[in-house]
């Protein structure tokens, strides 16, 4: 029997499917056990990871994720080739093991991206572990903040300096890292292990599906659409590298991103992360109060303002049917972990700020 199994290649890979989706079923069993997770993944392996592949991957100048994806989708056009081939020549068997070789690569991915990065997911979420679970508020208490906020991105950007917007890229990168690890020394709960942020190599891409970057959790690394508006960068790089400390879910990494964001001293970071928050508030209390909308966007400074016309009009004009699909695709991702609002779950981080703000720590 035994023999019988080596010799059979089907058998084999079968066999190793069956294995492969017990280990997934395993990790996927913490899926309901955030406690656990936290204990031991978040607080225990996940760390070992960050200290591992963050110095090492820093090492390249250049984003080694990025490379993976572009080797997986050559990879993957010359297996459809060599398929269609063998079904041309009616190789059955061989299209057979093929596909049996797809689904447990697959898993393997499956596997990798869970245990190098995406069980983050399922640890208790952001407003238990920083104590704030108080997220309820009124459209009085909505519009108070907001008003403070657009105070603060119109006396932020009033600071800017035409040296601070022609800032390289590189600069910019170096503040917004510096800025998380003043914040990891200071708090627990943002501890970062060498955080870096690279420009994606694939940002003509990037711009076409409307992204502004993204964490690769095979090699965690943060990349940064390299071509958005200046104001943009800095708090972007802030949010890819929130992922990087362990902020699973999108809502989090923006709060995290621009607690980083404010608490630093540079003025154009400062300025990046007033300017989303006042994005994310004002779409809110448009949905509450389109009168109090209406109020305080008559408040915003003509430059601030502006800002919001050029960002606007960058993305429009890379939006394409390509952008629109792959928002699906990151929806349902984003629902399958841990995320079952998906892409709503961005706007999301107006709830921890309003939070935080109620412990008298945003000025």
């Amino acid at each position: 029997m035994r023999n019988y199994i080596s010799k059979n290649p089907f058998i084999k890979r079968i066999i190793t499917i069956l294995l492969l989706a017990m280990v997934l079923f395993l990790l996927m069993l913490l899926a309901g056990h955030p406690a656990l997770v936290e204990r031991y993944y978040s607080q225990g392996f996940y760390k070992i990871v960050c200290w591992i592949f963050h110095p090492v991957f820093n090492l390249f100048p250049f984003s080694v994720g990025d490379l993976l994806y572009i080797a997986v989708i050559v990879i993957l056009i010359v297996a459809i080739v060599r398929m269609v081939k063998l079904l041309v020549k009616k190789q059955f068997k061989k299209v057979g093991l093929q596909l049996l070789g797809w689904v447990i690569s697959i898993q393997v991915a499956i596997g990798c991206f869970y245990l190098f990065w995406g069980l983050n997911y399922f640890r208790p979420s952001a407003a238990d572990r920083l104590n704030l679970r108080d997220t309820t508020f009124t459209t009085t208490d909505l519009k108070a903040v907001t008003k403070l906020l657009i105070d603060s991105a119109n006396a932020c950007r009033a600071r800017v300096t035409a040296a601070d917007l022609a800032q390289s890229n590189s600069a910019i990168y170096q503040t917004a890292v510096n800025a998380v690890k003043a914040l990891s020394a200071d708090s627990v709960n943002f501890r970062a292990f060498q955080p870096g942020i690279k420009p994606s190599m694939i940002t003509f891409l990037l711009n076409y599906i409307g992204t502004s970057g993204y964490y690769n959790p095979f090699t965690s690394e943060a990349q940064i659409n390299y071509a958005m508006p200046v104001f943009n960068r800095p708090f972007v790089a802030c949010h890819e590298m929130s992922h990087q400390v362990g902020y699973g879910a999108e809502d989090e990494a923006d709060f995290a991103g621009f607690i980083i964001a404010i608490k630093s001293k540079d003025r154009l970071l400062r300025y990046s992360g007033y300017h989303l928050a006042v994005d994310e508030f004002m779409h809110t209390l448009r949905r509450r109060d389109t009168v109090a909308h209406k109020e305080l966007k008559a408040m915003i400074s003509k430059q601030v303002h502006q800002d919001f016309v050029a960002e606007r009009a960058y993305w429009m004009a890379y939006e394409t049917q390509l952008s629109w699909i792959s928002s699906i695709f990151y929806d349902n991702f984003l629902k399958a972990n841990n995320q079952p609002r998906g892409l709503a779950t961005y706007n999301r981080m107006v709830l921890l700020v309003m939070a935080w703000e109620k412990c008298s720590l945003v000025h």
